[in-house]
């Protein structure tokens, strides 16, 4: 009996080293290749930071996937934050901050992760997921295909949007939330089509009000706080 309490031991720690190991090599890949399009794209400074905001997104299924406990996830998501507010700071890897404009973003993304696993991880990841995705490709190919391709656009407290980036962010945070359904399994009666477009309408709204980047923290955490409401109806 003994022995096989240590095997289970062994086991569970493996996997959780196996998860640790895993989101760190994604992430230092994300890094890498933000480093490496700043370098080979110098002048489109808000690409590389895009990419890193889109990568960052997948942490949380490599997390949920291969099981990494509340308490590696969570200290670890505060740390990153940590990490990128010193970033913020002194400018260490100008790849990620230097956007040309007074943004929290970064800082912003962190603390909603964090924030996000203190309240759902690992009993409702699928909140945590709902929340970072929706922002991580919503948010980020808004970004990116609204600043690319000219469309009409207005402002919004000094902040350009365009009608191709905010249909986009509803769109693409729509695609999200059906595909999550999907994953877990749940029908539209559970989980309403109408009640996912719902979120992603108010996803979408919470994006306008992008003033220093503070939309990075908004999106995310009210977007899973619906999830989480929606979930626990069906």
């Amino acid at each position: 009996m003994a022995l096989q309490s240590w095997w289970a031991g062994l086991a569970g720690w493996s996997q959780q080293v196996l998860g640790v190991g895993a989101v760190a090599l994604w992430l230092a890949a994300v890094v890498a290749a933000a480093l490496g399009v700043r370098w080979l794209w110098p002048q489109q400074r808000e690409w590389s930071r895009k990419l890193l905001h889109i990568g960052t997104g997948p942490v949380v299924l490599i997390a949920w996937a291969l099981g990494i406990d509340r308490w590696i996830a969570l200290p670890a998501a505060a740390l990153v934050t940590l990490i990128t507010a010193l970033n913020h700071r002194f400018r260490l890897l100008p790849a990620i901050e230097d956007v040309g404009r007074a943004s929290y973003g970064t800082v912003a993304y962190g603390a909603a992760i964090t924030l996000l696993f203190g309240l759902f991880w690992p009993l409702h990841a699928d909140a945590v997921a709902a929340g970072v995705l929706v922002m991580a490709l919503g948010d980020g190919l808004a970004g990116l295909l609204g600043a690319a391709i000219p469309s009409w656009s207005w402002r919004v407290w000094g902040q350009r949007k365009s009608l191709l980036g905010t249909t986009t962010m509803a769109l693409v945070g729509l695609a999200v939330l059906l595909a999550l359904r999907a994953a877990i399994d749940l029908g539209s009666a559970e989980l309403p089509t109408a009640s996912l477009a719902g979120i992603a309408v108010v996803a979408t709204l919470l994006e306008q009000v992008a003033v220093l980047g503070l939309d990075n923290l908004s999106v995310p955490v009210i977007t899973g706080l619906l999830w989480a409401w929606l979930a626990a109806q069906a």
